[in-house]
């Protein structure tokens, strides 16, 4: 049976990421529904609000199928929450949908897990402010952050405009020596049609907000089988590296 994976994306700006993952994924289908988004704002007060229990609820219902897991398809929207306000909306979240759920800031987690990924480097396009909130999430889950560049661009829309060969510089710019892998982490930023070039740009598993999403959803559904084009973590899906974290 095909699987299909609900997708809550905040507002506009890198969704076409989805359907092109949809085209090269041959079968698991990536249903998207934008949610709503009151204020395109990279700031703390906006991200709660993007994120909160009633915006993600009534994306659910704008579901038109059946759904084997749904994700929260947003970085700063999670982890603004720190990790167990984090764990309490994907909860509601699967409360709301009735199926397993996740948002993406668990998905980096657990896609550095199945790495067996714990120092890494973080590319983030946020403000400082926001950027070390996400460093403490993964700190929680004992990843630790060798280095942080932080872009500091305020809104998702600008976001989704940078080019591929700056996202490309972008991540080698943020690597660090000693880290095992980069980490970008804004569903706003254009990268599934990058995703085998930033590996090889790098020369390490490079992770992105809206592969990590698309991952974790397949993992959660059951659909979790090596894939190829998609980088290294989809390579690797189901051979049984690293446990995903428990949520505690």
């Amino acid at each position: 049976m095909t699987p299909t994976i609900g997708i809550l994306y905040p507002g506009f700006s890198a969704e076409d990421d989805y359907p092109r993952a949809e085209s090269l994924l041959g079968g698991p289908r990536l249903q998207l529904v934008h949610t709503e988004m009151r204020e395109d704002a990279h700031r703390v007060d906006a991200l709660l609000d993007i994120g909160a229990d009633d915006v993600l609820a009534e994306g659910v219902k704008a579901m038109a199928e059946p759904l084997d897991a749904v994700v929260w398809a947003c970085t700063s929207g999670s982890f603004v929450f720190g990790w167990d306000g984090a764990a309490a909306q994907v909860a509601a979240l699967g409360a709301a949908a009735g199926v397993p759920a996740s948002s993406t800031s668990f998905a980096f987690v657990d896609a550095c897990a199945r790495l067996g990924v714990t120092r890494v480097a973080v590319g983030a396009t946020y403000p400082d402010d926001v950027a070390e909130r996400f460093v403490a999430f993964l700190a929680r889950a004992g990843v630790e952050v060798l280095s942080l560049s932080a872009r500091g661009i305020i809104t998702a829309a600008e976001v989704g405009t940078l080019e591929p060969e700056d996202v490309l510089a972008f991540a080698a710019a943020a690597d660090h020596p000693d880290a095992e892998a980069v980490l970008l982490p804004d569903t706003a930023l254009h990268t599934v049609g990058l995703l085998d070039a930033l590996d090889a740009r790098v020369g390490k598993p490079v992770l992105t907000a809206n592969q990590v999403s698309i991952w974790q959803g397949l993992r959660l559904a059951g659909a979790d089988v090596p894939r190829s084009g998609l980088g290294r973590v989809f390579a690797r899906a189901g051979d049984g590296g690293g446990a995903p974290i428990e949520r505690a």
